[in-house]
């Protein structure tokens, strides 16, 4: 399987502060990679640097070819209560994220309208497209920037805490959607909820500074020691618990 971009001996960080340390890590056509690790540890760091947010220290970001001419990444940032604040309307969204694209003064066409309908209609969100985003829910929000996000038909998609802001009523069709696009695209997705996205994602990325590569889905508090990652693994199922190390 091709590599859409790799990472070698790859160090970068804030100023004085270096934040991720020697990573070496390839994205891959169709991946679905879960990124877990401790707050500060460098998850977003990692994303920023693959948007080209953050110049690297030092270390090498590969792009393939096609995805350096293209430059097809999607990304859905984390979001907060304030990001339903703007009086734009459902469409208005989706259809932004083909303008990073386009000169200043370039129009929307009846192409791009007509993209953005397919893309609502994917989403499930017909029915709110001309809604104003402070009459959403937090899952009818998550699902609108999903669309900004994927309206260009990226290679790859960044999410990052995507689940911080998903209504429980929204959140299996979520993940259900995700694994729909992952067979048009790869995902890196941060997250903190190892329990709930260990049954969609294909490997996971502990991220503390240093990257380690996990290349399956099921993860033990074993093996998160180990890639020093100091996070608790929780499992959902009928009598939902937390699995804490030995203590006294």
């Amino acid at each position: 399987m091709a590599a859409l971009l790799e990472l070698k001996s790859l160090f970068a960080g804030y100023e004085n502060k270096t934040v991720l340390k020697d990573v070496n890590f390839s994205i891959n056509e169709h991946d679905f990679v879960g990124v877990i690790g401790p707050n500060g540890g460098g998850k977003t760091t990692l994303l920023k640097v693959i948007l080209g947010l953050i110049k690297p220290i030092s270390g090498s970001l590969i792009f393939n070819e096609d995805l350096l001419k293209s430059k097809k990444i999607g990304y859905l940032p984390q979001m907060s209560a304030g990001d339903n604040t703007f009086p734009v309307t459902v469409t208005d969204v989706v259809l932004s994220g083909l303008m990073i694209r386009k000169s200043a003064v370039a129009r929307i066409t009846t192409e791009d309208r007509k993209k953005a309908a397919s893309v609502i209609e994917e989403l499930g969100i017909r029915e709110i497209r001309r809604s104003t985003l402070n009459e959403l829910s937090g899952g009818q929000l998550q699902r609108v920037f999903l669309g900004r996000a994927i309206i260009a038909s990226p290679a790859l998609l960044l999410l990052d805490e995507p689940d911080n802001f998903v209504d429980t009523s929204f959140e299996a069709d979520f993940y259900e959607k995700l694994h729909d696009l992952n067979e048009r695209m790869a995902i890196l997705m941060v997250s903190h909820d190892i329990g709930t996205i260990s049954s969609h994602v294909k490997s996971f990325a502990c991220v503390n500074g240093r990257l380690h590569y996990h290349a399956s889905p099921e993860i033990t508090n074993e093996q998160l020691s180990a890639y020093n990652c100091p996070i608790q693994l929780v499992t959902h199922g009928r009598v939902p618990h937390t699995v804490l190390e030995k203590h006294d």
